[in-house]
């Protein structure tokens, strides 16, 4: 199965993009799934509700086709680690080729994107920059994989 974190913005050097990468890192390295990182931004000023709607274009033209969708969005829901990995174990024995996540930007994400979602996912009632959102989808990743491979770095 392969895995895309689609995200507005480009992360440039600094302590969220090392934790994000130091993460993709140790999914490659284990091999349980290929793990993509896609950055999308817009670089002219727009109006916030045409910003999020160019934003969602530039996501989506970023995803494989017929990826199945997960949204991160704070009004989404909250899974425990061990329900996000039993997720990403039921997409895998299910044959999903491509599964992808999308993170907005500052604006969210656009409704209709977030409509065409499977599952909106919630980091928790925080609200969080978005560098860290990746950093943290990318953590889950890499818990959810040592979850499903009994690996000791998950202790509940």
């Amino acid at each position: 199965m392969r895995i895309t974190i689609a995200a507005v913005g480009r992360a440039k050097r600094g302590p969220e993009k090392a934790l994000c990468d130091t993460f993709l890192e140790r999914i490659s390295a284990a091999a349980l799934a290929e793990v993509t990182l896609r950055e999308v931004e817009e670089r002219r000023p727009l109006p916030p509700d045409r910003l999020k709607l160019r934003e969602a274009q530039l996501l989506e033209d970023a995803l494989p086709a017929g990826a199945r969708i997960v949204a991160l969005d704070p009004g989404g829901k909250s899974l425990s680690s061990e329900a996000f990995a039993e997720r990403l174990r039921a997409h895998r024995e299910a044959g999903t080729a491509d599964l992808a996540f999308v993170i907005g930007g500052a604006e969210g994400l656009a409704p209709a994107l977030v409509a065409r979602a499977e599952l909106v996912l919630s980091l928790g009632p925080m609200t969080w920059p978005h560098l860290l959102a990746r950093a943290m989808l990318a953590e889950q990743l890499y818990r959810a994989q040592a979850i499903l491979t009994g690996h000791p770095y998950h202790r509940p």
